[in-house]
């Protein structure tokens, strides 16, 4: 990909870009990739996750890991939060956790009075990078609305202000193992992450011995010290993810292929997708939101970027399908306990009956 610095490219169906930027994309992709690759030291095994999640904070959404216990999951978005750098919170969901705890640290002080200072959610004002919220499931579902407006809005509201953090990305973690004493996301909440990554166990042999043997792996807090802080600037993120946006382009063929696996989810019946045991007319009650399906663009144009492209190409929206998609398909309750073989399935199908251009 020639180098680009954003100045008045029109990509198809879009307005035009950001002329007053200078950014040089390919300066960024490099630092993109060395942000990648930095985690990789801590994090073996996972490459496919970390491309993801490279794709996810350079399209400015927010994500969520899903594992077994003990996969790495806290680990590798601790890794994450080191080489990004900039002001981070950690909040752990708990059942007695309260949204008021989000926002407001009560104390008191060493003249014996009380007082509230900022909590975790505002001790950095505007300038918080990550807010990291390990094993959301276990968080009341009030605390899930306050996360809802934080990611969506990017705002708060405490001490009688409104709070901006123009630059956050929030990052969670859930296991799948333990449901006693947890509580589902909301389908809206849901729907704000542009990814849910499953996280595995890797399955190759040497890379298990290592995690096993190898003692780096045993002193977690070390393994992401050694971690270069700041590889990338995280107050650039926003510029550049406009500037990506502005210029990978995307072909009315493209466009076509979109939209056709896009109907192919709400009405898969209609395209001659059939799962056993499954009544297919009674499967979907929603397939994917418009804005889950621009987020799939919008992670599929970053993918293209990351790969060296100025277009998107069928294989860059495969990519990002699944993580993109399958937390916004919403099932029959019926279905729900057998959810991910048939999603797994459904998506599966979809791109076996949508023919590629």
């Amino acid at each position: 990909m020639a180098t680009t610095s954003i100045a008045g490219r029109r990509p198809h169906g879009e307005g035009a870009a950001d002329t007053s930027s200078n950014l040089s994309l390919d300066a960024w992709r490099s630092q993109a990739l060395a942000f990648e690759a930095e985690i990789g030291r801590a994090v073996v095994g996972q490459p496919h996750v970390l491309r993801l999640l490279t794709i996810a904070l350079f399209a400015r959404g927010h994500v969520l890991l899903e594992g077994d216990v003990g996969v790495g999951k806290t680990t590798i978005l601790r890794a994450v939060t080191r080489a990004l750098g900039g002001p981070f919170e950690r909040v752990e969901g708990t059942v007695d956790l309260m949204p008021t705890d989000m926002l407001y640290a009560a104390y008191i002080d060493d003249a014996g009075k009380p007082r509230v200072d900022p909590g975790p959610a505002l001790r950095h004002g505007e300038d918080l990078a990550v807010f990291f919220f390990n094993e959301i499931n276990r968080a009341r579902p009030q605390v899930h609305s306050l996360l809802l407006r934080l990611m969506a809005e990017r705002t708060v509201s405490a001490f009688g202000k409104d709070w901006s953090f123009p630059h956050l990305v929030v990052f969670a973690d859930r296991n799948r193992v333990e449901k006693e004493e947890t509580f589902e996301l909301p389908a809206a909440a849901r729907d704000r992450f542009i990814m849910e990554i499953g996280v595995e166990t890797p399955h190759d042999a040497e890379v298990r011995r290592e995690l096993v043997f190898d003692p780096r792996f045993h002193d977690v807090d070390r393994l992401i010290g050694d971690l270069r802080e700041g590889v990338i600037d995280h107050r650039g993120l926003n510029e550049v993810g406009r500037a990506i946006q502005s210029s990978v382009t995307t072909s009315l063929t493209l466009e076509r292929y979109v939209l056709g696996l896009w109907d192919a989810l709400r009405a898969p019946a209609s395209v001659g997708v059939s799962i056993e045991g499954v009544d297919m007319d009674r499967l979907i009650l929603g397939g994917g939101s418009p804005r889950g399906v621009g987020a799939l663009v919008r992670s599929a144009r970053v993918r293209a970027w990351l790969e060296g492209r100025d277009m998107v190409l069928p294989e860059d929206v495969r990519a990002v399908f699944a993580p993109v998609m399958a937390h916004r398909i919403f099932l029959d309750p019926i279905y729900e306990p057998r959810r991910e073989r048939i999603v797994r399935a459904l998506c599966g199908q979809v791109f076996d009956k949508v023919p590629a251009p």
